[in-house]
């Protein structure tokens, strides 16, 4: 038995399994606006949203997948890399949504990959142009997506005034269904593509798959479908406990709100995309729901968006060195290092069923989303900035 391509097989796995956790972990950047604004039921806003996923698979190129795949230098890219950066940031996606903290699963990769990277290889082990797109994006596109999301809700406060609309209109809904499509389409198209430049810098680093003369790697067909479905299913699931955050706790959303919110979205992920960035898809979603908040005049809760900010801060320093400590395991001698791994897999699966089976589910969601009359306010003609929105 060719116990290197088993190696290989499992940690392909276990790559589909942290993209499944992306899938939940990142639903409600589409989903969360949709259900909160009952324009959608909320088991059919996961699946809705979840179509959109996937169907980024038939369009969307590769240019994300080999950003990831070259954060760390293929001739260090083997099996126990990838798994220690992969175990870390499941471990980290798991913790996150379990307390209802949308932080960032593609910010949790990339420090996953490079605290393995560094472990294995030193500094020299880390393609630094690669993580440098993904820091500037960590700064950028969360005020890319406030700042149009604020100015969005002013266009979209002046289309309502023109038709005489309320907040709740149908033609509103509609808008917010065409645009959390496309919120959903863009999250495919970048999240999954993180998944398959791992695998790809997997089958690289093992000897699988080779460079291509222009320098980038031509991921399979059956890496991208993969990834794709997985992220799907992933969706299909629901993170309930951040949708709940991002739909009823940052601030009181209502229709023409969610639309400004997925407009901010859908262009800070649409450009990154194009651009081959991996960026955070939670960070730009919910940034766009506090800055359709903050120009509705509903306010936010600052408690919370605070927590989320802090949240996004720790997750490359906490992923690097979980990956960094998961990887050192790995490489104790003889069978010490085989216990380490069994007992920390064993350990994270125990916590992480636990997990999956107390969640709150979309009932539970839904019995806290205020009655539409509640949501139909006036939108002021200037931006409150005060914390004054729904208690956390």
């Amino acid at each position: 038995m060719d116990l290197t391509l088993v190696a290989v097989v499992a940690v392909i796995a276990m790559a589909l399994l942290f993209d499944f956790t992306n899938g939940f972990h990142d639903a409600a950047n589409s989903v969360s606006t949709v259900v909160a604004t009952r324009a959608l039921p909320a088991k059919a806003a996961v699946w809705f949203s979840a179509f959109f996923n996937f169907a980024a698979v038939f369009i969307v190129g590769t240019a994300v997948a080999n950003t990831v795949a070259k954060t760390v230098k293929p001739d260090i890219s083997g099996v126990a890399v990838v798994f220690a950066a992969l175990f870390a940031a499941i471990v980290w996606n798991y913790a996150t949504w379990w307390v209802g903290m949308p932080s960032s699963s593609s910010h949790a990769l990339i420090g996953g990959l490079v605290g393995a990277g560094l472990a294995a290889g030193g500094v020299d082990a880390i393609s630094w142009p690669s993580v440098q797109k993904t820091v500037v994006a960590i700064v950028a596109s969360p005020l890319i997506a406030f700042g149009i999301a604020f100015l969005a809700m002013f266009l979209v406060a002046a289309l309502r005034n023109v038709f005489k609309a309320d907040d709740n209109a149908k033609p509103f809904k509609w808008l917010q269904l065409v645009s959390a499509g496309a919120v959903s389409f863009g999250h495919g198209a970048n999240d999954a593509q993180k998944t398959m430049g791992v695998i790809a810098a997997l089958l690289v680093g093992t000897g699988h798959l080779a460079v291509g003369s222009d320098g980038n790697i031509p991921v399979p067909a059956w890496v991208e479908f993969s990834a794709y479905g997985a992220i799907a299913l992933g969706t299909v699931w629901g993170g309930w406990k951040i949708i709940e955050t991002m739909g009823l706790k940052i601030t009181t959303l209502h229709a023409s709100s969610g639309v400004a919110a997925n407009i901010g979205a859908v262009t800070s992920i649409f450009g990154a995309t194009g651009l081959g960035v991996p960026i955070s898809t939670t960070h730009a979603a919910a940034s766009s729901v506090a800055g359709a908040g903050v120009a509705s005049g509903m306010g936010i809760n600052l408690k919370v968006v605070g927590e989320m900010v802090l949240a996004w801060v720790v997750t490359l320093p906490t992923t690097i060195v979980l990956a960094f400590g998961i990887f050192k395991v790995t490489q104790l001698p003889g069978a010490l290092g085989w216990v380490g791994v069994g007992v920390m897999v064993l350990v994270a699966g125990s916590l992480i069923g636990y997990a999956m089976l107390h969640s709150i589910g979309a009932e539970d969601v839904e019995a806290e989303i205020p009655d539409e009359k509640v949501l139909q306010l006036p939108v002021p003609a200037t931006p409150h900035l005060e914390g004054h929105g729904p208690a956390a």
